[in-house]
């Protein structure tokens, strides 16, 4: 048992820092993809979402008939559908290293139930898991949209895009199942299984401490990276620009001298001519400072101004198509976005 543990530990260490993310390359695919891209995107996200088949495993566990299976899993796909297509058309987000410390947590709960943890420690029934399952769902579908509002959505067929995306949740999500419920459905007819139950569910739990460890880590590493605000409000944002075709486009935040922002842009691929630069509040007759001036099709970074004013970039597109870009920002500042 322990043995298998270690081995199960050792995984989960080696491929946490792949669950639950929106690559570079992902969101290069998304802004020249289609709503078949988007539904691609959907099912490898849940396959590759260590999180969520943990929990998905813990559900199904010792369900052994269609009709609980059924009721189960449809609660958690209600669940997750409404906030994922809910949050993400509404725009709302949160961090998401404490929405997948959240997800982590739900995989401790479920191995904990399933070792009889309520009656065994606490003395006590489990609470109604129907209607757990279904809130844990909704904490799943928000992790998902954080994530998925990573990508440049843009404003055009929103909502077909994030219902592909959903979509592809679902098939990914299938087909995890038939793998989980074949191999559970193997393994309850031999005699071992009451040995592997109890070494799986303690496994979960452990799964999900690491995970838990893992994305509370990230969330302190990246408050670290603005430690001259550490007592002050830290923004986290994820934004999606459009460059029009043979145009041109500035954003900006205001932000007091000293404090650092953190940054991380890319496009479709499309290299654009940008100026990163600054106007300080006391600067006259158009003054301003140039940071970083070049053709690129990504950039990131941090800086720390001399002074207090408006930090952003200029962007300018040549082609004939629009050039789409996701802009990720973390730091104490004032959003202006698009000067008037």
């Amino acid at each position: 048992m322990k043995r298998t543990l270690v081995v199960l530990l050792s995984l989960l260490t080696a491929k946490t820092a792949l669950a639950h993310g929106i690559s570079a390359a992902d969101q290069q695919s998304m802004l020249g993809g289609g709503n078949l891209e988007f539904i691609k995107l959907g099912a490898s996200h849940m396959l590759t979402g260590y999180d969520h088949l943990l929990f998905l495993f813990g559900v199904v566990f010792f369900l052994d008939k269609f009709r609980d299976i059924t009721k189960f899993i449809t609660a958690v796909t209600l669940g997750h559908s409404i906030t994922l297509i809910f949050a993400t058309f509404m725009g709302i987000s949160a961090n998401y290293y404490l929405i997948d410390a959240a997800i982590a947590l739900t995989v401790v709960y479920k191995g904990f139930d399933n070792l009889g943890g309520f009656q065994k420690y606490l003395r006590m029934a489990s609470p109604n898991l129907l209607a757990l399952v279904f809130i844990f769902g909704l904490v799943h579908g928000f992790g998902l949209s954080t994530r998925l509002q990573q990508l440049p959505l843009g404003e055009g067929g929103l909502l077909l895009k994030i219902l592909s995306f959903n979509l592809g949740v679902e098939v990914g999500q299938i087909a995890a199942l038939t793998v989980m419920l074949f191999l559970l459905k193997a393994w309850r007819g031999r005699q071992s299984f009451a040995r592997f139950s109890t070494v799986s569910n303690v496994g979960l739990i452990l799964a999900g401490v690491v995970l838990f460890g893992y994305q509370m880590s990230g969330y302190a590493g990246a408050r670290e990276t603005t430690p001259a605000v550490a007592a002050a409000e830290v923004w986290s944002d994820v934004t999606n620009i459009t460059i029009p075709a043979q145009g041109s486009l500035e954003y900006k935040f205001h932000i007091q001298q000293g404090d650092p922002l953190k940054y991380d842009w890319v496009t479709n691929g499309t290299a654009l001519y940008f100026d990163f630069h600054g106007d300080p509040d006391t600067a006259k007759n158009g003054e301003f400072e140039s940071f970083e001036e070049a053709t690129l099709s990504a950039a990131q970074g941090s800086l720390a101004p001399s002074f207090t004013g408006a930090i952003g970039w200029y962007w300018q597109n040549e082609t004939d198509a629009p050039v789409e870009i996701v802009l990720k920002t973390q730091g104490q500042y004032e959003v202006i976005g698009v000067p008037h």
